[in-house]
């Protein structure tokens, strides 16, 4: 009877302990959550309001004052002031904020007072869009999770049969009837897969958790064990690796069509369209065709234009003049009897882009794949440290998911990308990762998702990644070396019952703490 009440009370003193710190593994689900406003001020004719957040509607205007929490996503409608965003992008320093500008809930306002119109409330904000792809990733079974479940299919009959075996030799063989109730039971208990069926599930809890900390959604336990297991990464160009605002630094041919061009552009919303549209112009548009992946048929003045990349004007079989537009984006500007003029653009890299890339090529293949001019890829190539047989250029958007699938004859392929062009590459893709900015976050769009554009976010997802995987090894290398050392010492009458039972409970205890450090590590990738 003691040994009975003493093994049921280290039993239920193990599950207490082991649900005690299964509770931190939630620690990061908890913080997202205590972001979320709990109330807010609505500006009703003239008159400031405070409301619940949950009786806040789309379209409310809302008051958000100094060292307040925006309530909700929505826009700057009156005012100017500097915003915290560090808990979406990880960024510290904080965004300045004013009329027209994206503001999400969650994030603080750290200057002045300024009014916003509410545009997503409730389950459409980013945050809780956030809060629902964590809590997606944290339940979601990873491939190697379904493996140690397999083992503890087979493992879990094998130990009741050696359990049989042990009390079958000490009564049959040794004539020993307590000794063979002792062992036996000491080898189902040492032997009780608990801690198995913790390995991967708490790392994966706290993984996912700590990368949402860092900035970096995964969707699922899939997509962070498929990340570690990449061999090729895959860049788009504009946006990605670089800034993604292009400006012009060269002009060439008949400075009158150039004008009429940048007209035409101004109805585009493409980011070269944009850099030349803030130029200097003068007609009337009459009619703008967008051709995807090419440019633009436009009427200014009454003159039919062609504006756009060297395709375009071969399409058209037009001759290109020999103007000197070496490592420049080109725009050229057609009429019916050829090019007439052109525009050069270029675009610059992001701060960390070589230190990203330089740290990837130490362990895996890096690639840019872009739309732009071989010669313009082969210069970020160059600034890079990438070998110009890794580039891949003048590629339409409906053609990138093609050169993924190929690359992936090669290995295991991770496609970085904006979320938008380059959807379906990062589909085709083993891992895709997108960035996220602002209220337009693609969460659906992609496996792995960087909250703002901070490139080293790509890193720090690969990082988590492995450190996660390398956490889910060692615990159940642990469940499993402890269960294969305990279970013959259970058997030969070693290992009373009950000490059998703290052992158990420990090895639980042990696997959970070892997935907690998990929440200590990362974030210093390159």
């Amino acid at each position: 009877m003691e040994t009975s009440a003493v093994l049921i009370t280290l039993v239920l003193l193990g599950k207490w302990l082991e649900a005690r710190a299964k509770e931190k593994t939630t620690d990061a689900l908890k913080s997202l959550l205590s972001l979320q406003a709990k109330e807010a001020i609505l500006l009703v004719d003239g008159v400031e309001k405070s409301v619940a957040i949950d009786l806040v509607k789309t379209g409310d205007v809302i008051v958000v004052r100094p060292g307040e929490k925006v309530p909700v996503d929505g826009k700057i409608v009156e005012g100017e002031t500097v915003i915290d965003e560090s808990m979406l992008t990880g960024e510290s320093i904080p965004s300045e904020k004013g009329v027209g500008a994206d503001v999400v809930g969650g994030t603080i306002n750290r200057s002045h007072r300024v009014l916003m119109v509410a545009e997503r409330v409730g389950s459409e904000t980013m945050l809780a869009q956030i809060v629902r792809v964590v809590e997606q990733a944290q339940t979601d079974k990873a491939p190697i999770q379904r493996q140690a479940d397999r083992i503890s299919g087979v493992f879990v009959p094998i130990v009741v049969a050696i359990s049989a075996l042990t009390f079958a030799v000490w009564t049959l063989g040794f004539n020993d009837l307590d000794m063979a109730i002792r062992a036996s039971i000491a080898v189902l208990v040492i032997a009780c897969p608990c801690a198995l069926g913790l390995a991967t599930p708490t790392s994966i809890m706290v993984g996912t958790g700590r990368a949402a900390e860092q900035g970096v959604l995964f969707k699922g336990g899939g997509q962070l064990e498929s990340l570690n297991g990449v061999d090729i990464v895959v860049f788009d160009k504009t946006g990605t690796l670089t800034k993604g605002t292009p400006e012009v630094v060269a002009t060439f041919g008949d400075a009158s069509f150039l004008k009429l061009a940048v007209m035409a552009e101004r109805q585009s919303t493409h980011p070269l369209a944009e850099a030349i549209g803030r130029g200097e112009g003068s007609g009337q548009v009459e009619r703008v065709e967008e051709l995807a992946g090419r440019g633009l048929k436009a009427v200014v003045d009454g003159k039919p234009l062609r504006i756009g990349s060297v395709r375009m004007m071969q399409e058209a079989g037009f001759t290109l003049p020999d103007w000197d537009m070496q490592a420049m984006t080109p725009v050229y500007v057609a009429d019916a009897s050829g090019v007439i003029a052109a525009f050069g653009l270029q675009d610059q890299l992001k701060e960390r882009s070589r230190a990203v890339v330089q740290h990837l090529a130490l362990t895996r293949q890096v690639y840019v794949l872009t739309g732009d001019r071989t010669e313009v890829a082969y210069d970020i190539a160059r600034q890079l440290g990438i070998p110009e047989t890794n580039v891949i250029a003048e590629v339409l958007p409906v053609e990138k998911a093609d050169h993924v699938e190929a690359l992936k004859r090669q290995g295991r392929v991770a496609m970085v990308g904006d979320g938008m062009n380059d959807a379906p590459a990062l589909a085709v893709a083993d891992v895709g990762i997108a960035f996220g900015s602002g209220t337009d976050v693609a969460l659906e769009a992609a496996d792995v998702t960087v909250m703002g554009q901070d490139i080293e976010g790509v890193n720090r997802a690969i990082e988590m990644s492995s450190l996660t995987m390398r956490n889910i090894r060692q615990n159940l290398f642990w469940a499993l070396a402890y269960n294969s050392l305990g279970i013959p010492v259970a058997a030969a009458g070693l290992l009373a019952p009950w000490i059998a039972g703290a052992a158990m409970a420990f090895s639980s205890v042990s696997v959970v703490l070892n997935a907690l450090r998990l929440k200590t590590q990362g974030g210093n990738s390159t």
